[in-house]
């Protein structure tokens, strides 16, 4: 199959740093290249990929200071993608809803990821508006959110099965914290929880300009008062798998309706468990009782931080094995690509 994979020009793919849907984008690529299909990937100039790579830009936006406003840069990207259509079987977009209006004479062999949140109050008009361009959801609570929008399938991320390596003992003790300073995220419970149950917590995390008040004013100073806390910045995928895999249990204490959370997936395949808040897509995603805990507070985070010692790491690794690898992710988006093109999309249901 000639494929077309088209990620936003952000980050590299995939990321030197943070990023999760230039690195769901990338393992995808990857894997579909293995497999022996022909894909091409429109992506940022400094991306690394087994496919042919496309790229309108040299470098990836965020990490390039000379970049003030990155929308004229994927609009050109999305006119290179519009000029070579006719050489793909199928173009799979992961560029959120900027390229619907370009594509809509070849909308047919079309599968758009959305990796954001589906539930803003404005969303709803424009997908009305394109209500017969495809969708692919990333999980099932995302997609019920927007019953009637065109979702073709619901495919869960996956990492390569050898990219993090398992850890067996968690030795260093300490609970983790991965991602974004931001408030929806629940920096500030982690930090809550990790001091009410006494144990150490490293927070490694990119702070947007957007965020940096937030930092500013509730998290700095939450640190500075606790000895135990210790902010690590932002960590490449090379020191994630050590972050993780020393890392007692990963906290993800978020505040809103997460699509994913890459991370937990992550944690997963280091062996790590992981305590979550029940927002979003984390029932979906953590096995209660095998891969980690769900739950609704501080105080029953703390005490699920108690029933730790109950799980199994390998069993926590095993688990990644069975259902969140990237080899399972293209299983997914082969048989998504299929509907597209048999015209077979199932506009209501989830599957």
């Amino acid at each position: 199959m000639r494929i077309a994979q088209i990620a936003p020009l952000y980050e590299s793919v995939p990321p030197k740093l943070y990023g999760g849907t230039e690195r769901v984008a990338s393992y995808l690529t990857e894997e579909l290249v293995r497999r022996g299909h022909d894909v091409t990937l429109f992506a940022a100039g400094d991306s690394e990929t087994n496919a042919t790579l496309v790229s309108v830009v040299d470098r990836a936006l965020r990490l390039n200071p000379k970049i003030q406003d990155p929308g004229p840069y994927h609009i050109a990207m999305l006119e290179h993608v519009a000029r070579r259509a006719g050489d793909f079987d199928i173009l799979h977009f992961h560029t959120e809803f900027i390229h619907f209006p370009v594509v809509r004479q070849f909308r047919e062999r079309t599968l758009t990821t959305l990796h954001g949140r589906a539930d803003l109050p404005d969303q709803p008009h424009f997908y009305e508006t394109f209500s017969d361009t495809p969708l692919a959801a990333i999980s099932n609570n995302q997609r019920m959110r927007m019953p009637g929008w065109a979702w073709t399938a619901t495919v869960h991320n996956g990492l390569p099965h050898n990219l993090l390596p398992f850890n067996a003992t968690g030795r260093d003790g300490y609970l983790a914290f991965l991602g974004r300073i931001s408030p929806e995220k629940g920096p500030d419970a982690a930090i809550e929880i990790a001091a009410k149950a006494g144990l150490p917590l490293k927070l490694a995390a990119k702070i947007d300009v957007v965020d940096r008040p937030y930092w500013e004013a509730k998290i700095e100073p939450l640190i500075r008062a606790n000895s135990q806390i210790e902010y690590v910045g932002e960590i490449s995928e090379m020191q994630k798998a050590e972050f993780l895999g020393k890392a007692r249990a990963l906290l993800f204490p978020i505040n809103w309706p997460e699509p994913f959370g890459l991370v937990m997936i992550e944690a997963f395949a280091c062996g790590t468990p992981v305590i979550a808040y029940r927002s979003g897509s984390t029932p979906e995603v953590i096995d209660e009782g095998l891969t980690g805990f769900v739950v609704d507070s501080v105080e029953a985070a703390v005490a699920a931080i108690g029933k730790l010692d109950q799980l199994d790491r390998m069993a926590v690794r095993r688990r990644f094995e069975r259902r969140f690898t990237a080899e399972h992710m293209a299983d997914g988006y082969e048989r998504a690509y299929r509907r597209v093109l048999e015209g077979r999309l199932g506009l209501r249901s989830v599957a």
